[in-house]
C-alpha cells in the first residue's frame, strides 16, 4: 500500500524549513477517543518548553473509526501516517494503549485511561474462585509482554493497589511501574471551585439541580440496557428544577456516529436534554453536577469523588475487582428503581452519601497520589527524555468547557 509522506518537524528531510532545531520528539499514538483524551492531559506538562516537539498518529489508519480522525484534526497538530511513524525515530512515545507499540522502538510510557489498569472485571463464570493469574485486567502479561519482553520502559499506575496487583499477575514489568496517582482525577478536583461558571456555561439556573446520565458502552451498559433511560429522565424530572445532562462514552459515539445518538436520543433532547461532546466536556458536567444516574463506568466512579450523589443503573452482572471504585459504588450506592417515582430516588441517594462518606471513600480508590500525579508524571518525561526538568512549578489546570456543546 502506497503511504503519502508527511512533512513534519522531526523528520531529518525536512530540517532546512526549521525554525527551532535540535529538538527532542515525542510521539503520541492515539488510536481512539478515549485514549486521545488522556494523553492531552499530559502534553500541558511540555508546554512552552522550546526544547520539545510533539507529533501524532493513529496506529490504526487503515482501519480506524472516523471519530478518531476528527478527534485528531481537531487538535491541530502534525499528524504522521502510521507506516511513517513506523519508520520515524523519536525520542518518547506517550501511550494511552498498547495497540501498535510492538512496531515502535522509542522509549514508551504508557498510562491508563478510564480510572486505571486494574480495574476490570474477572473473565470467568459468576461465582468461579479464580487466582490472581487469571483475573482479567489491564496489568496481564497479553498487555503488557511481547516476545519475553516488557512492551513499554514506564507503566504509569493509579494507585497502590495496581502495583500489588502487577507484583501478583505479571511480576516482570513490576521494574517499569510508576504510582503516579490520576491526573485526570487531579484536574477534577481543581475544576470544583469553578462549579458556578461549569453550571453557567451549561445554561443552569441558580435554582436548578443538574443530574449527569452516563453510561459506558456494550450491550451490558446503563443504554445498552435501557434506551429510554434518558427520554424516561427528561420527561420524569421538571425542566424547571433539574438541568440533565448527557454522558456517553466516545465508543458509543465512534460505533454508531454523531448523527445517529442525536436521532436516537431527539425526543429527549426535545425536552431538554443536553449531550455532551465525546472528546471532553465530562468532567465540567461532573463538576456542576448535583446528581450522577449511571452504571459501573468509569465517569460515574469520578463523580462520586465529586461529592454528587449516585443512583446506579442496574447491578453489574460480572463481578468487580475488589478495592475498586466500580466495586464499592456496587457496594453502597443505591439502585435506580424503574417502576417508582425518580425525584425522590434522587433525594434518597444524596442523603445516602453523606451517610456512607462515599465521595472521600471514592477518591481514596481511584488515586493513592492525589494532587501529585502532574509533578511525577514531568518527572518520569523529562527523565525518559534526558532533559532537566523545568524550574517552574507544575500546575494542576482546571478543565475547559466544551467549545459548542451539542444541544
Amino acid at each position: 500500500m502506497t503511504c503519502t509522506w508527511v512533512r513534519s518537524s522531526i523528520g531529518h528531510a525536512d530540517q532546512h524549513f526549521a525554525t527551532r532545531r535540535d529538538t527532542k520528539s515525542v510521539l503520541v499514538p492515539v488510536p481512539h477517543i478515549v485514549a486521545g483524551a488522556r494523553l492531552l492531559d499530559l502534553l500541558p506538562l511540555l508546554e512552552a518548553d522550546h526544547r520539545i516537539q510533539v507529533v501524532f498518529t493513529n496506529p490504526e489508519d487503515n482501519d480506524n473509526w472516523q471519530a478518531t480522525h476528527d478527534f485528531l484534526h481537531a487538535i491541530g497538530g502534525t499528524v504522521l501516517p502510521w507506516t511513517q511513524a513506523r519508520r520515524s525515530e523519536f525520542d518518547l512515545v506517550l501511550a494511552g494503549s498498547v495497540r501498535g507499540l510492538d512496531h515502535l522502538t522509542a522509549p514508551t510510557l504508557l498510562i491508563p485511561h478510564g480510572g486505571g489498569l486494574g480495574q476490570y472485571r474477572h473473565w470467568h463464570p459468576p461465582g468461579v474462585a479464580t487466582s490472581p493469574s487469571q483475573l482479567r485486567t489491564g496489568l496481564g502479561p497479553d498487555q503488557l509482554m511481547h516476545e519475553g519482553r516488557v512492551r513499554v520502559e514506564t507503566i504509569v499506575l493509579v494507585h497502590d493497589r495496581e502495583r500489588e496487583l502487577l507484583a501478583d499477575v505479571c511480576p516482570q514489568a513490576l521494574p517499569a511501574a510508576v504510582v503516579a496517582g490520576d491526573i485526570a482525577l487531579d484536574r477534577l478536583t481543581a475544576s470544583l471551585p469553578y462549579r458556578d461558571h461549569y453550571r453557567h456555561a451549561f445554561g443552569v439556573a441558580d435554582d436548578q439541580e443538574v443530574v449527569v446520565v452516563t453510561s459506558t458502552w456494550s450491550p451490558h451498559s446503563a443504554f445498552g440496557r435501557y434506551p429510554d433511560l434518558f427520554d424516561r429522565t427528561t420527561t420524569e424530572l421538571p425542566r424547571d428544577h433539574y438541568r440533565v445532562l448527557a454522558a456517553l462514552h466516545p465508543q458509543i459515539w465512534a460505533h454508531h456516529s454523531p448523527w445517529q445518538i442525536r436521532a436516537w436520543l431527539a425526543e429527549a433532547r426535545r425536552t431538554g436534554l443536553t449531550l455532551i461532546p465525546p472528546d471532553e466536556g465530562w468532567r465540567a458536567a461532573l463538576a456542576a453536577a448535583d446528581h450522577i444516574i449511571g452504571d459501573e463506568g468509569s465517569v460515574t466512579g469520578y463523580g462520586a469523588a465529586t461529592g454528587a450523589s449516585i443512583l446506579l443503573t442496574h447491578t453489574p452482572d460480572r463481578a468487580l475487582m475488589p478495592g475498586t471504585p466500580a466495586a464499592a459504588l456496587a457496594e453502597h450506592a443505591p439502585r435506580w428503581q424503574r417502576d417508582q417515582p425518580l425525584a425522590p430516588q434522587l433525594d434518597a441517594a444524596a442523603r445516602d452519601r453523606d451517610k456512607a462518606r462515599l465521595p472521600d471513600l471514592i477518591r481514596g480508590l481511584l488515586s493513592s497520589r492525589q494532587g501529585q500525579a502532574g509533578q511525577i508524571l514531568r518527572r518520569t518525561m523529562y527523565h525518559m527524555l534526558d532533559l532537566p526538568e523545568p524550574a517552574h512549578a507544575v500546575a494542576v489546570s482546571p478543565v475547559s468547557v466544551p467549545p459548542a456543546v451539542t444541544l
